[in-house]
């Protein structure tokens, strides 16, 4: 579903500046300069409306937090969540995934989260899941050998998409179940969207890829 564009979303942001990074590639490399320390960065792609990464930055303070989304009228209401919560560990841009090596050096970020991103549900439309090879290659740029990426879908097409996709790619999978909230697996901080799941009692899907080199050609 495409979202309603905000009224006064140019203004609205700007009242958040503090924790809106306007030009992140001035930042690569530098962003823990933007934190003020030298804790570990971990970054979520499509970040929705932030209840994730405000949740995961409150209960680990010592992580630094950067949430990506590509449109503004998502970004504001992450950003202005994280305001009102005066949630200090984390940063927002507005940004495509295709050009995380213009903001991150390789080893800068140590671990990448995607929530409920889009299946785009076509054959056709591959090349744009988040999980593709296209975009896998990008961050292997980005992370060192045993660095993770945390993947979960209620989509179970976009799941096994993404299962060999990381595979081929050479990341070891770890942790996965086909029916998170009914599973073993403790300290789950959940989305908007997974919390309305929930509620509907549908199966929430979950990996962690680790990621164990790149590949001999």
């Amino acid at each position: 579903m495409r979202m309603r564009k905000k009224k006064h979303c140019d203004e609205r942001l700007e009242k958040c500046s503090s924790l809106w990074i306007k030009n992140p590639e001035d930042y690569i490399g530098k962003w823990n300069e933007i934190f003020g320390n030298s804790n570990p960065i971990h970054i979520e792609i499509g970040c929705g409306k932030g209840q994730f990464v405000c949740n995961m930055a409150k209960e680990h303070p010592d992580i630094n937090y950067i949430a990506i989304d590509v449109v503004p009228d998502v970004l504001v209401i992450a950003l202005e969540k994280a305001t009102a919560q005066e949630v200090e560990n984390v940063r927002f841009i507005i940004a495509d995934a295709m050009k995380l090596c213009e903001y991150f050096e390789y080893d800068e970020v140590k671990q990448i989260y995607l929530n409920f991103s889009d299946p785009w549900k076509k054959n056709k439309q591959a090349k744009r899941r988040l999980t593709h090879k296209n975009f896998l290659d990008i961050y292997k740029k980005l992370l060192k050998e045993g660095n993770l990426i945390c993947f979960k879908t209620d989509n179970k097409a976009l799941f096994e998409f993404s299962l060999n996709s990381f595979t081929q790619e050479n990341f070891k999978l770890q942790n996965i179940t086909l029916d998170l909230h009914n599973s073993k697996f403790e300290g789950n901080v959940m989305t908007e969207y997974e919390t309305r799941f929930a509620e509907q009692g549908m199966p929430i899907y979950r990996l962690e890829a680790k990621y164990i080199g790149w590949k001999d050609e």
